[in-house]
This record gives C-alpha cells, structure tokens and sequence, in this order.
C-alpha cells in the first residue's frame, strides 16, 4: 500500500517504539474505514513505520517477520524481503519511513514483529524487534489492547 491514510489525523493516533542495537523502529496505526466492511467481518488497518539508525554504524535490512494476531487469537506468520520492495540501508542518522497494511477479520487484533538486519562493513546479522502495536477500530466495543 503506497498512500498514506487520510481518514485519521496522525497527531491522535498511538504511537509505539522499540529500540534495539541502536536501531529505533517507530509505529503509528490507522483504522481505514473506506477500505473496510464490518457487515463482511473486514476491517483494514494501515501503519505507519519509521526505522532510524542511532547507532555508529551503517545498517541494513534484510528480511522481515511479522506475527499478525486478530482479536479471536489466531496468529499468521509473514516473513519476506526487505520492506514496501525495498532493502534500505541506513548510515548513522538516517532514518527510512514506509507505510503498508493489513486486513483482519475481527474488529481488532495487534501486530510484533522483527527486522533482520546487517552491519553494512561486517556482515553480521542481527535482528531488531518491531515494537507489539495495537489494531483498533470503532467496530468493537471498546479498546482491548
């Protein structure tokens, strides 16, 4: 998904972070009503993730693992190339943003997950967590996560 969500002002929405070997990962989420249809038992989220290098040494990433957990408990595992098509590299400073999505057949449900990453000059890989972020709608009846 390319373009950013309209129907939410980013200001009120939760954020989450997690920091790990100096690679902060950010993550805002919106609940897409145009996209959705709760008659269906379809809801549609976007989010939005912001990966920045605080770290001395320049990254990369790699892959991708995400855990996708609806409000019934039931999980499905994601694992692919790099983000939104790309493998960003990121020197000291540099932060790398993208927004992409998920649908879900309950009303809500959360999201964790893990970036495998490597120092650009060693090689080494390490992964890096993608903070546990919260799926919300206004289709339930209040605020479970």
């Amino acid at each position: 998904m390319q373009r950013s969500p309209t129907d939410a002002d980013p200001a009120r929405q939760p954020g989450y972070t997690e920091v790990t070997r100096g690679v902060r990962v950010s993550v805002r989420t919106f609940f897409l009503a145009d996209q959705s249809a709760p008659e269906r038992s379809h809801y549609v989220w976007a989010y939005r993730v912001t990966i920045t290098n605080e770290g001395r040494q320049t990254v990369q990433l790699l892959k991708r693992t995400w855990l996708i957990t609806d409000a019934q408990g039931r999980t499905q595992q994601v694992h692919g190339d790099g983000v939104v098509g790309e493998r960003p590299v990121l020197d000291p400073g540099e932060s790398f943003e993208y927004t992409s999505g998920t649908p879900l057949a309950t009303p809500s449900g959360f999201m964790r997950g893990t970036y495998h990453m490597v120092l650009s000059d060693t090689g080494e890989g390490f992964d890096v967590a993608i903070p546990t972020f919260s799926l919300d709608s206004p289709h339930q009846p209040g605020r479970l996560h």
